[in-house]
């Protein structure tokens, strides 16, 4: 892979914005990391840290930071959409079909879609794939129980984000128009529908209407981007004051928990579903990265941290999608090896904190080199036939990619043959129906992408 790094890195157009790159690498990074550092797995159970020492929730404060990665697809978005719009004429004036849908809206959508979805559906359904084959394999031999039961259901949790970013990927055409007319009066609409929420749920006692903030929240951050794509976050540091200002107010006068990730049995989640206090952390976070973009520039014009990040963002999906496998494996391995696993946040087991992230991170490279082919974009055959309809098959795929990797999140793959289900809208899935959905909705958007005739090449540094 290094001559095919070096070849990308040396070819990256002067009007690249680098940063943008190391902040997606970056933020998933930290994921990955706060992940194995919050398991609290014990022979009996995983727990998680933050809640063993409550002392340590401030802290994420810096570590969530799942909104700086849905900032960076916001502006990502921007840009390959209307890179799209751009090449739709020149295909729309040849001659040899004018009759074709090529040229429409309608195709435009469907060959966007199909390029963003592929990056990530492709290496997702792949990590599907093979956990469902193990889980199967391990039900029908009796197995399932203590840290394998627990690995079944927990290592798709991680999905609720690829579910979220789809549907960042569905609203972009609709969300775009609106953020050309309006600006930042299109960020204050989804942000005062975040307020009303809350407001709802909070002081009226309104049920179930939080949920709404999974659209309201996510996408008023993803609104972010656009404007950084139009050069419109001018003050970073006003916008991180005001939302770390606000987001401490509303939690120390207001209904919301500390901490900015969920906690085991708390009433409240910032995170699950969305809180206004989340949206604020979110706008304290872009200021913040914003106000180090120019160091970040400098650093990045060497060439071999260039080279590291476009490394690192070829085979970012596939690392997150694997890090909770390499993290249960690492301790499977050591309670197989009968090695001591002391009590979480003890001196013993923060000694152990070392060994146990070099073993996770070495076992997730290892997993990276066998799946992350799986990653690499593959183009749609030029002169296909155009598809009608296009635009709404494209969109019922992505419905349907949506409600799958959600639900399969939520269900796990714990069970598979009792017929576990989870609660997913007020309908209960379980994971082969989940897994139908999201191959359902995937050849859905492939069938009307790739019809197109539009080229929609993946963005990569």
């Amino acid at each position: 892979m290094g001559s095919s790094v070096r070849e990308l890195a040396g070819a990256t157009p002067a009007t690249r914005d680098r940063y943008v790159d190391l902040l997606r690498v970056a933020s998933l990074g930290a994921v990955v990391l706060g992940h194995w550092l919050m398991a609290a797995v014990t022979p009996d159970g995983v727990g998680n840290l933050l809640a063993v020492v409550p002392a340590l929730q401030p802290l994420t404060w810096l570590l969530q930071v799942m909104p700086v990665f849905f900032f960076v697809g916001g502006f990502s978005h921007a840009l390959s959409y209307r890179s799209l719009l751009r090449k739709r004429p020149e295909r729309a004036e040849r001659p040899e079909r004018p009759e074709g849908p090529e040229g429409s809206e309608d195709s435009v959508y469907s060959a966007f879609l199909r390029a963003r979805l592929q990056r990530l559906l492709r290496p997702t359904m792949v990590f599907v794939l093979v956990w469902g084959a193990a889980a199967l394999l391990v039900q029908l031999l009796g197995g399932g129980g203590g840290l394998t039961g627990v690995t079944l259901r927990m290592v798709t949790q991680p999905l609720w984000f690829i579910g979220i970013y789809l549907a960042m990927v569905a609203f972009t055409p609709p969300l775009l128009k609106l953020h050309e007319r309006y600006g930042w009066g299109a960020f204050a609409g989804l942000a005062g529908a975040a307020v009303a929420v809350d407001v709802l749920r909070f002081a009226a006692g309104v049920p179930y209407v939080e949920f709404l903030n999974f659209a309201f929240v996510w996408l008023a951050v993803h609104q972010l981007g656009f404007l950084r794509a139009d050069g419109r976050v001018r003050r970073p540091a006003l916008l991180a004051g005001a939302g770390l200002v606000t987001a401490g107010a509303l939690v120390a006068f207001g209904p919301y928990p500390l901490s900015m990730v969920g906690m085991p049995g708390e009433k409240v989640s910032n995170m699950a579903p969305p809180t206004l206090a989340l949206l604020c952390h979110g706008l304290w976070l872009v200021g913040a990265v914003e106000l180090l973009r120019a160091p970040a520039a400098r650093l990045l014009e060497r060439p071999r941290v260039w080279r590291t990040v476009v490394a690192a963002n070829g085979v970012a999906m596939t690392a997150f999608l694997w890090h909770l496998t390499a993290m249960f494996g690492v301790y499977g391995a050591m309670l197989a090896l009968d090695v001591e696993l002391p009590a979480p946040a003890s001196a013993a087991w923060w000694a152990q904190v070392p060994l146990r992230i070099a073993l996770a991170a070495a076992l997730t490279a290892g997993l990276v080199a066998a799946f992350r082919a799986f990653e690499r974009p593959v183009s749609a055959p030029p002169g296909a036939a155009g598809v009608k309809g296009a635009g709404p098959l494209a969109a019922l795929g992505a419905t349907l990619c949506l409600l799958g990797v959600l639900g399969l999140s939520m269900v796990g793959f714990g069970g598979l043959l009792d017929g576990r289900t989870a609660l997913l809208i007020a309908i209960p899935v379980s994971a082969p129906a989940a897994v139908a959905m999201t191959l359902g909705g995937w050849l859905l958007v492939e069938r009307a992408g790739r019809g197109t005739g539009v080229r929609a090449g993946i963005q990569r540094p």
